[in-house]
């Protein structure tokens, strides 16, 4: 379990985020959600330790994070196990897919792989439905493709805590499931803490146990999808009309609505009258 005590993050002179108060409890899958510039990916360095805390605190196991404590001993200590996997998937070094996720399972670098470590690469390829990239060149892969990679290398670090920020941004429909399915399966197996920053709303109704919702760098709800996912809440945090309804299995299912949309205009006269 992570705790988050009345946090705020700043850039510079600039507050990102601030006040966040909340439980991240193991086993579940916890998805960000929020409009661009937010925060949603300035949450998740600082849980990874990449960005300083303004002020407040994160307590995770027996450490905490709090102003000041980043030094590099300490950073190696809080870091030792989360598996991070940031936006950016530009991998500028000329390796296989293979060396890329045996990468994850390194504490240091070494001339010697022992072949253990290779095997558990191969499991980590196949669990991700890519064990033929094995020996492709990174460079040569699908931005798609390279996802997947270091989807497959956060499995190889064999971490307590994942931290995902867009895992699913350059995948097709049929990759998406396939990843946050494995998602979902290693968090309740394993007993993660797994954080995902996510756009796709519907996604996140899908796949959250718990859903935080962000916006003007504040925390404005959180909880089981069904239990906060309100069309008034969702209309004022992305500015848009839209219209909730509910799947079979009871999830709720968002639908943004054009400026001319029957249902956006009918609002808008009711307000006018």
């Amino acid at each position: 379990m992570i705790t988050l005590d009345n946090l705020s993050i700043a850039h510079g002179a600039k507050t990102i985020m601030q006040g966040i108060s909340t439980t991240l409890a193991s086993g579940q899958v916890h998805v960000i959600i929020g409009p661009n510039g937010t925060g949603k990916s300035t949450l998740l360095r600082t849980l990874f330790a990449d960005l300083p805390i303004q002020s407040g605190r994160i307590c995770w196991q027996d450490k905490i994070l709090a102003p000041g404590h980043h030094r590099s001993r300490q950073l190696q200590q809080w870091r030792h196990d989360i598996a991070y996997m940031p936006q950016d998937t530009g991998l500028d070094v000329s390796l296989s897919v293979l060396e890329i996720v045996v990468l994850g399972g390194l504490e240091s670098l070494t001339l010697h792989i022992d072949s253990s470590l290779l095997e558990q690469a191969m499991d980590c390829l196949q669990a991700a439905g890519i064990a033929e990239l094995a020996h492709r060149d990174i460079g040569s892969l699908s931005g798609g493709q390279r996802q997947m990679v270091l989807f497959a290398q956060v499995l190889m670090r064999n971490a307590r805590m994942m931290l995902l920020d867009e895992p699913v941004s350059a995948l097709d429909l049929h990759h998406q499931i396939a990843m946050l399915d494995l998602v979902r399966e290693q968090t309740r197996a394993r007993g993660l803490v797994t954080v995902i920053v996510l756009h796709d709303l519907n996604l996140a109704c899908q796949y959250a146990d718990n859903l935080l919702i962000f916006s003007h760098g504040r925390l404005q709800a959180s909880g089981a999808p069904l239990a906060v996912i309100t069309p008034q809440l969702i209309s004022h945090t992305y500015g848009v009309a839209l219209d909730i309804v509910y799947d079979n299995g009871g999830l709720p299912l968002i639908q943004p609505l054009s400026r001319h949309h029957p249902l956006t205009i009918k609002n808008t006269l009711r307000k006018e009258a």
